[in-house]
Formats: structure tokens, C-alpha cells, sequence
């Protein structure tokens, strides 16, 4: 198993760099540039900030120096917020966006496994044409539109909950944008867990626990759940960073100071070390939960191994 997370760690790399070039040069490919403003700076000034940051170098030998800088874990300072370095507004907003993030799919994992259970147990019932009526209706409507719904239904209408803002962190600011962020992973979630339990509840080894006399919740939750968990898992380690990496838009509907505020800061004002951090940081993010997931098979089913 060590050897294999070492491989798959060096196998990440070339992938990194790839992903590194292709941000690198496509921000600098958009018109406009960091010191673009209402105002036009003298072209002196112009010429020394240019020079203080580096950008009048050819472009490859700008990407080596930030490639440098990346060896050295640092991802340079902000052209937007000039009081502040990448790492320091990232270290800032990450946090956030891993709460917001962890929280929605620890939501939809206990919500959509459930129902998936259920309606696969309930198979061409009313409750599994509920639960999969329901389902349909969450992959349908993106968490964009549902937001703000949950706003003006709960928030406005019924005032039960605040719109927007952490506040001071309680569980009450967090429940309308966990729940945007939940409700399309719910969706997908219950759906893959009906199809592969209805699977596994047809294979020989449950036929044989049911001859055996095992009452049904003994053979859902000891036999059945963990290999009919194994396309849950594979959906489930990108989907998480996914959640975690694309909260941008209920972090704007919802005024909450997390990473995605950043990012769409630093894309308008094109703040290029600032978006460069963010994209290479989730870029590590997303091969990392990639990786273990691989590895949470060899947990899930013995049959797994890595040589």
C-alpha cells in the first residue's frame, strides 16, 4: 500500500505541472491586466510596478520563477490586496470553505446513503419512486437557483434563519448554505446507493445470509453496505472536493468569507498569483481525495489490492 501512494503521488506531478502551464498562460491570455483602473496610472509608474513584480519578463521565464517559487511553498504576494501575500488569503479563506465544504457532504453522504437504502429495499414502491422523484428534482435544479429559494422561503418568509454571514459561527448561519451545497450531492448520492445496493442485494452471498435466517437490517448494515458503497466512494472523493472547491457561488449569495471570494476577486481585478494560488491549491486538493479514495477500496473490498 506505501508503495503505491508513493507511485501515485509522483504520478501527480507531471499532472500539477500540466495543470500549473495551462493556468499560468491562460489568465495572462485574458485581456486586461493587474494595474488596469478607471484611472490610468502615468507610464512611469506603470513601468516600475510592472518591473517590482516581474511582469515585463518574457512570459517562460516568468513561469519558471513562479514555478521556483512553488518548489519553496510560496505562492507569491497579492497584486489586489498588496498588504497581504497568497499564502496568508488562503490560509485566511480556506478554512471557511473547508467547513462550509465538509459539513455538506457529511450531510449528503448520511442523507443520500440512507435514501438510497430505503428506496432500494422498497424496490418499485411508492417510497423508491419518492425518493428517486425527489432525486431527479435535486440533480435538476442547480444550488445556484435552490439558494436563493432557501432564502426567501426561510429566511424571508418564514424568518426562521439568518440570509447571509457566519455571524459568530453558530450552526444557524451555517444551515442554508450547507444545505444548498447538500442538496444536489444528496441527489446523485441516493441514486448511485439504490442502483449498486439492488445490486449486491442479488448476489449469491446475501441469497445465502437470507437462507441462513439473518434478519434484513443484519444483512444491510454487515454484508450488503460496504461493497454496495464501492461507487459511492468513487463519486463520493471528487464530489468532495468539488463541494469543497466549487462553494463560489453560495459564498457570494451568502456574503461568507471563504476561499471562492478570493478567487472571484482576484479573476475580476486579474490578480494573477492570487487565482495562480487558488487554482494550484485546489489542484492538490483534488488529487489528493482522488488518491484516497483509491485507497479506501482496498478498505471497502478485500478483493483490492495495489501492487
Amino acid at each position: 500500500m506505501l508503495s503505491y501512494t508513493i507511485r501515485r503521488l509522483l504520478g501527480a506531478i507531471p499532472t500539477l505541472l500540466i495543470l500549473i502551464g495551462f493556468a499560468f498562460f491562460l489568465i495572462r491570455a485574458a485581456p486586461g491586466g493587474p494595474f488596469d483602473r478607471e484611472r490610468t496610472l502615468l507610464p512611469e509608474i506603470e513601468a516600475n510596478l510592472r518591473a517590482a513584480y516581474h511582469l515585463d519578463e518574457p512570459l517562460y521565464q516568468q513561469f519558471g520563477r513562479y514555478v521556483w517559487r512553488l518548489l519553496h511553498f510560496d505562492f507569491g504576494p497579492s497584486f489586489q490586496y498588496r498588504d497581504y501575500t497568497v499564502t496568508e488569503l488562503i490560509t485566511a479563506g480556506f478554512p471557511v470553505s473547508l467547513t462550509l465544504g465538509l459539513c455538506a457532504i457529511v450531510v449528503a453522504f448520511l442523507v443520500g446513503v440512507t435514501a438510497g437504502c430505503i428506496a432500494a429495499l422498497r424496490q418499485n414502491s411508492r417510497i423508491d419512486h419518492g425518493v428517486m422523484a425527489v432525486a431527479m428534482t435535486g440533480i435538476s435544479i442547480p444550488n445556484f437557483v435552490m439558494a436563493p429559494l432557501l432564502v426567501l422561503v426561510f429566511a424571508v418568509t418564514l424568518r426562521w434563519l439568518p440570509a447571509g454571514g457566519l455571524g459568530d459561527g453558530s450552526i444557524r448561519n451555517l444551515v442554508l448554505p450547507v444545505t444548498s451545497l447538500a442538496l444536489p450531492q444528496i441527489a446523485y448520492l441516493s441514486r448511485l446507493t439504490r442502483g449498486s445496493m439492488i445490486e449486491v442485494l442479488r448476489s449469491n452471498f446475501v441469497r445465502t445470509a437470507r437462507a441462513q435466517g439473518l434478519p434484513a437490517w443484519q444483512i444491510v448494515v454487515r454484508h450488503a453496505l460496504k461493497p454496495a458503497l464501492l461507487p459511492v466512494v468513487s463519486y463520493l472523493g471528487p464530489a468532495t472536493a468539488a463541494v469543497i472547491t466549487g462553494s463560489v457561488v453560495i459564498e457570494q449569495i451568502f456574503g461568507v468569507p471563504g476561499l471562492g471570494r478570493y478567487f472571484v476577486a482576484g479573476a475580476l481585478n486579474r490578480d494573477y498569483t492570487l487565482v495562480m494560488g487558488v487554482v494550484v491549491f485546489y489542484g492538490v486538493l483534488i488529487i489528493a481525495f482522488n488518491i484516497l479514495v483509491d485507497l479506501a477500496y482496498a478498505w471497502l473490498d478485500p478483493k483490492v489490492r495495489y501492487r
